[in-house]
């Protein structure tokens, strides 16, 4: 008897006389004589009519309808010609997409639940616009008019509170200490959370509430102290880290965190996302918890994807690589429903938060600062090297050019030690690299899952500060990727960017800046690789492209639904098209109206979810027990920072 496997035989029906997931066909065609003549009954078929279908399969890249049994896509073609292969299985017509423009799934590659979660319900003042948990924020890129923002904002706070905003940053809005938000909130605490999530800069008030003081400092290690100041009330990096365990409760409350995610639900279905993943999300079982209270549930519009953070999995396993893998294999298991974690892949950090000009550079910055790394370069080559040999799919935060020397140079020695085809070794974010850093890339078999937002919100203030115009022009080098034959998705890395992926679109096919003019447009791609980007590519880079990404008969039935074509407007019009809504799996989605919202008022946490008081006394849950402070695991801290400030 022939062997076929599930997708050939998917394949099979779409292209015969049925098609439905069985049937005579089916048995005829693998010899199966006894089941071809038994009574199988058909499930029914919907034939959705569009008027223009853009699979980005190239084997049939445009249609005007698709066939669905069940989760799954049957056929693709025209009508007519789905009706026809019908026969005799019951199906019925659906036109509600026949004025409207189809196109596979949106897959965010890349984005955070908690952060987005807990900077959503803040006072947002950003360099960009931003929808909020409390309406509109408008843009406000220049020191005057955030100081009027953040002033109206004081105002208008209620003092018996912790006043929390996010967004800014000190290369658009100027300087920020301790001393100036004192003069404007000198009776109630405060806390202004840059734009990159990656510092906090606090006022006395606030100071003295959660006990940040010169005592809490003695606990800090050099490195944290290093990047932690009293005086001025400013924490980054490492210190920013360390600083949470006091400090989260201030961000990070029940209320908060679920109303936060609530609203990403409403937010990420509004753009057209079928798919989204974290890579790298904290180490933390009762947060993981939390997000599946809000996300794991069927009604969900989205699917929600996880990989294992490898920065945790070193810092506590330093010494054992079989330990660390085994850490990594332990939160194979934590997704529920609709949220899920991916086996076999894992997420590093290279360098620093592009958005705090932290990345690693190899002729520095322009006014002497420096950049940092987020996992030193001997922790990373040891996990690096650990999880290659043991298989994984290894995905890497790197902005910097030197970081990605670093990055390069691992990925070098383990081809030559351990070749490995297909590994498909993914740099995150790409901010910055030379043509020859890109061509040594491709020849490595790496690929890109870059944030081409970094040119419109960065470039045109960064070719002034700290980058200078020539490297400017070359953020997020994706022609070269494309020249050097390296596949690319795209990613919001949401808050880091609107988790926006046709407004990604719009920033990769234009480069333009918020102050409107264009950087590198020789770095600039065509539509095809873009929406490939969104689509199949952001499949592929999470090996889910045998189920998502395209409308492909076998694949899961997940559509985006536009009113317009892509390849009908101006470049320039790409962010502004409409999503009328989606389809999950078969289901049909509409975008609710923008004026019932009500999932987006605040509910309690279900019984079960909110962490319990081990974590809260900062204890792992790798089951072993060690204080995190034995093992120097900045991010576990970070995570049982916020898990006590939910308890």
């Amino acid at each position: 008897m022939p062997s076929l496997s599930r997708r050939h035989v998917i394949r099979l029906l779409s292209g015969g006389s049925t098609l439905a997931l069985g049937g005579p066909a089916l048995a005829q065609a693998v010899g199966l004589q006894d089941m071809a003549t038994a009574a199988v009954p058909l499930p029914e078929a919907t034939i959705y009519v569009a008027r223009e279908i853009i699979t980005m399969d190239p084997g049939q890249p445009r249609a005007t309808a698709v066939a669905v049994v069940g989760d799954r896509i049957a056929a693709v073609g025209s009508v007519e010609e789905l009706q026809a292969m019908a026969g005799d299985q019951p199906f019925r017509v659906d036109r509600t997409f026949a004025d409207k423009v189809m196109i596979a799934g949106f897959v965010e590659q890349h984005v955070h639940p908690v952060l987005a979660g807990l900077t959503m319900p803040s006072v947002v003042i950003s360099i960009e616009p931003w929808d909020t948990v409390t309406g509109f924020s408008d843009q406000v890129r220049d020191e005057a008019g955030y100081q009027a923002r953040l002033k109206e904002a004081l105002a208008a706070h209620d003092r018996a509170q912790v006043f929390v905003t996010w967004g800014y940053h000190h290369y658009f809005h100027g300087p920020m200490s301790r001393a100036m938000l004192d003069e404007l909130a000198p009776d109630f605490p405060a806390v202004v959370w840059h734009r990159s999530c990656h510092e906090f800069f606090l006022n006395s008030a606030v100071m003295a509430k959660f006990g940040i003081d010169e005592t809490f400092l003695a606990s800090f290690t050099p490195s944290e102290a290093g990047q932690s100041n009293l005086e001025t009330g400013h924490f980054f990096e490492q210190g920013a880290l360390k600083l949470l365990e006091r400090l989260a409760p201030a961000v990070a409350t029940p209320e908060r965190l679920r109303q936060g995610l609530a609203f990403t639900v409403d937010y990420y279905h509004r753009n057209g996302i079928t798919i989204c993943c974290e890579p790298g999300g904290f180490f933390s079982r009762p947060l993981q918890q939390a997000i599946n209270a809000v996300y794991s549930a069927d009604a969900t519009p989205f699917n929600h994807y996880f990989i294992g953070d490898g920065k945790t999995f070193a810092a506590v396993e330093r010494d054992d690589p079989a330990a660390m893998i085994a850490m990594a294999e332990s939160v194979l298991d934590w997704g529920e429903g609709r949220t899920r974690y991916l086996p076999g892949q894992v997420k590093f950090l290279a360098d620093g938060a592009i958005y705090s000009q932290l990345m690693m550079m190899k002729d520095g910055y322009t006014d002497g600062h420096e950049g940092a790394w987020i996992m030193d370069p001997e922790v990373f080559a040891y996990a690096f090297q650990s999880f290659w040999d043991a298989g994984y799919h290894i995905h890497v935060h790197n902005n910097g050019d030197l970081g990605m020397d670093m990055l390069l140079d691992n990925l070098d020695t383990a081809m030559r030690r351990k070749p490995r085809f297909d590994h498909r070794m993914t740099i995150v974010h790409f901010g910055f690299a030379e043509t020859e850093q890109v061509n040594r890339a491709a020849a490595l078999g790496a690929i890109v899952s870059a944030n081409p937002y970094y040119v419109t919100a960065l470039a045109g203030r960064y070719a002034e500060v700290g980058i200078g115009p020539e490297r400017a022009a070359r953020m997020v080098p994706l022609a070269d990727a494309k020249a050097a034959g390296m596949r690319m998705s795209f990613h919001s890395d949401m808050p880091m960017a609107p988790a926006k992926p046709l407004q990604l679109v719009w920033s990769a096919v234009t480069r333009t800046t918020a102050e409107g003019g264009v950087s590198g447009p020789d770095q600039r791609v065509d539509l095809d690789t873009a929406l490939k980007a969104i689509t199949i590519d952001a499949a592929h880079s999470i090996r889910l492209e045998n189920e998502l990404g395209s409308i492909t008969p076998g694949k899961l039935a997940n559509f985006t639904i536009l009113e317009q074509s892509p390849y009908d407007v101006a470049p320039e019009e790409l962010a502004g098209i409409a999503v009328w809504g989606t389809v999950l799996e078969g289901r049909v989605q509409p975008v609710p109206d923008p004026s019932t919202r009500a999932s987006l008022r605040p509910q309690p946490l279900p019984p079960g979810a909110l962490p319990h008081r081990r974590f809260a006394e900062g204890a792992h849950d790798h089951g072993q027990g060690e204080a995190c402070d034995a093992c120097g695991a900045l991010r576990q801290r970070l995570s049982a920072a916020v898990v006590a400030a939910l308890a």
